[in-house]
């Protein structure tokens, strides 16, 4: 006969679970950003020139010893320019979600707790403001308000609101429904107090998740006013206002003005993507 032989569901091999490793991906990503938000921090210490440098008579040189990554048409360096860059273009994403996390929390919280017509009419507010294209709400503001770095990031943080708004409300309804809330609620404590105190807190891992997933698109959506002309002003070296700045020199055969910022927006969104995911996933279930 032949003995098949099973395991005790209490046994030691039973018990141990595998650990998950981080997939490939998330840790190339990982390693990516950490060295770019390290380079950013440490730009003073590694930037060869000053970032507003500019030598006319080192116009578009291409990459060598003086300049790794080449000049710009003003004779700026590149690597110092992006190095510095790096600064802005990390920061005011960060900036733009905080102002949209603040405001679309308060709005899904409030909407989920009260209900009513109170939730009808924070629904029919976001419905309003997804009629209309972000960066076209964007813009609208700044034509009112003017452009420049901060009327950006307030603005995109508005237009950013009720996605907040709308995944906070979603998780809110089922957690104010839970048992602890009626019980908090029979012990005399007051709705806000509940809410800062006990259901935020809960949403919190998750809303992160959401918020990590989401900065490559602010990022990407501040490059863009940038680049347009709305967001960063010279002597600025925001990475979209460089791709703008060297758009020019691609008509003259230098690639690397425009090339070197653009292809470190597309890496640090790429990367936040890759890692917002998996961040996102593993915050939600836990």
């Amino acid at each position: 006969m032949t003995a098949i032989l099973t395991e005790s569901p209490s046994s030691p091999a039973s018990l141990v679970r595998p650990r998950r490793r981080r997939p490939v991906g998330v840790l190339v990503a990982g390693t990516l950003l950490a060295l770019v938000v390290m380079a950013a921090v440490c730009a003073p210490l590694l930037a060869p020139y000053a970032p507003d440098a500019i030598d006319l008579s080192s116009s578009l040189v291409g990459t060598g010893r003086d300049h790794l990554l080449g000049t710009d048409s003003s004779g700026q360096d590149l690597l110092s320019r992006a190095l510095y860059g790096a600064r802005s273009s990390l920061i005011a994403p960060l900036a733009l979600l905080a102002v949209a996390a603040v405001l679309g929390v308060t709005l899904g919280v409030l909407a989920a707790w009260r209900g009513g017509w109170v939730d009808a009419l924070v629904s029919r507010l976001t419905d309003v403001m997804y009629a209309f294209p972000g960066l076209l709400f964007t813009v609208l503001i700044i034509a009112v308000f003017g452009a420049g770095m901060t009327t950006s990031v307030l603005a995109l943080g508005l237009a950013f609101t009720p996605t907040i708004a709308k995944y906070t409300r979603s998780l809110a309804i089922s957690e104010a429904r839970k048992p602890y809330v009626d019980a908090y609620r029979i012990q005399g404590m007051g709705a806000v107090r509940i809410c800062a105190r006990h259901v935020v807190p809960n949403l919190a891992r998750a809303i992160l998740g959401y918020l990590v997933v989401l900065f490559g698109e602010a990022l990407m959506s501040l490059a863009t006013l940038s680049y347009l002309g709305f967001g960063a002003q010279p002597p600025s070296s925001d990475w979209g206002l460089m791709v703008q700045e060297g758009q020019a020199a691609i008509v003259q055969g230098a690639m690397l003005p425009a090339l070197v910022p653009g292809t470190a927006i597309a890496l640090v969104v790429v990367c936040f993507n890759v890692v917002g995911v998996w961040a996102a996933d593993r915050l939600g279930r836990q």
